[in-house]
Formats: C-alpha cells, sequence, structure tokens
C-alpha cells in the first residue's frame, strides 16, 4: 500500500522533469545584441522616422508645415518649379497669441466674471434687507419707497446672473478656443 501512496507522487515528479527538459535552454540575449539587431532593423526601413524638433512644433503651430525630405511634394510632378518667393512675415488679424495673450484674456474674463458674482451676492444681500425692513414698515408710503427700491434691486440681480452665465460661457469658449489653437493648459492660468 506504501508503494501506491508514493506512486501518484512520483508520477508527478518525472512529468514535471520531462516538460522542463523538452522546454529547452533558454538564452538571454546581452543588451549589445539587442542594441545590433535594432540597429540592423533600422538600416532596413524604406522610410525612417522623421525626428522632431522645436523648429518643426513652431511652423506647426503657425499652420506652415515644411516639406520632410525625400517625400515627394503634392503637385510637385505636374507643375514647374517656381522660383523661391521673398519671404513674407505671417499676417496676423490682431495681437500675436503668446503665453501673454493667452493668460492676459483669461485673466480679465476670471477677473469680471468674480467681480459679477462678488456683485450678485452683495445685491441679494440688499434685496433680503429690504424684504425684511419692508415686512417691519406699517406706514403705507416707507412701504412704497422700500418696494420701488426692492424691485431694482431685484432687476439688477437678474441682469448680473445673465452677466455671470455670460461669463461662464466666455470661460468655456475661450478654453474652447484655446484648445483649437493647439495652446498649452498652463498659458491659461
Amino acid at each position: 500500500m506504501r508503494v501506491s501512496a508514493q506512486l501518484p507522487a512520483f508520477v508527478v515528479v518525472v512529468v514535471a522533469a520531462s516538460v522542463v527538459g523538452l522546454a529547452g535552454p533558454v538564452r538571454a540575449q546581452s543588451l549589445g545584441e539587442v542594441g545590433r539587431q535594432e540597429e540592423q532593423r533600422r538600416q532596413n526601413l524604406k522610410n525612417p522616422a522623421k525626428v522632431l524638433t522645436n523648429k518643426d512644433l513652431n511652423t506647426a503651430r503657425a499652420g506652415v508645415e515644411e516639406p520632410v525630405a525625400g517625400q515627394p511634394q503634392p503637385g510637385a510632378a505636374s507643375a514647374p518649379a517656381a522660383p523661391p518667393a521673398a519671404a513674407e512675415p505671417p499676417k496676423t488679424d490682431g495681437p500675436a497669441k503668446d503665453q501673454k495673450y493667452w493668460s492676459t484674456r483669461k485673466k480679465e474674463i476670471d477677473a469680471k466674471l468674480e467681480r459679477d458674482r462678488v456683485l450678485a451676492d452683495a445685491m441679494q444681500s440688499r434685496i433680503n434687507g429690504l424684504t425684511a425692513d419692508f415686512a417691519a414698515r406699517s406706514d403705507p408710503a416707507q412701504r412704497a419707497v422700500i418696494e420701488r427700491d426692492r424691485q431694482r434691486a431685484v432687476a439688477e440681480l437678474a441682469g448680473l446672473q445673465k452677466s455671470i452665465k455670460d461669463g461662464q460661457k466666455a470661460v468655456t469658449d475661450l478654453d474652447e478656443e484655446a484648445r483649437k489653437a493647439g495652446v498649452p493648459p498652463g498659458w491659461l492660468r
């Protein structure tokens, strides 16, 4: 009975040893070998990748694309080569849209939005005070004056709330415009 109990353990050991033996020796590549193989692979490529530089990024932002060496340009085969024109500065519709431009616009919109919020809070406090004052007065002439002031304050609050909504939309629009222009997020802080 002892032999039969040891038999399954023996079979497991034999099967495990045979699996390990069939796997074959695994040879690790050195870093130098991997480097040589990668260099060989890159040399065999027909169209090597272009390395991007800061100059490439600046021209891409300006909307001008420089030709890539070794690649045919569209329309080059059908039209004769024209002499290069004198370099003209890019036409701008307004001020240069650099970091200062974007951060200044963002700060102006945020400042106006914050000012409108503070004024709306103050106007709500004034409305609350006038409402309490109206309830405390019994003289109809005083109540009429207070009610007129309260109605003006309510109208002013409505205007401020509209201005706040417009300011929030302006922030959203500026963020979207900056995103489309490829402006880094840090410029809008």
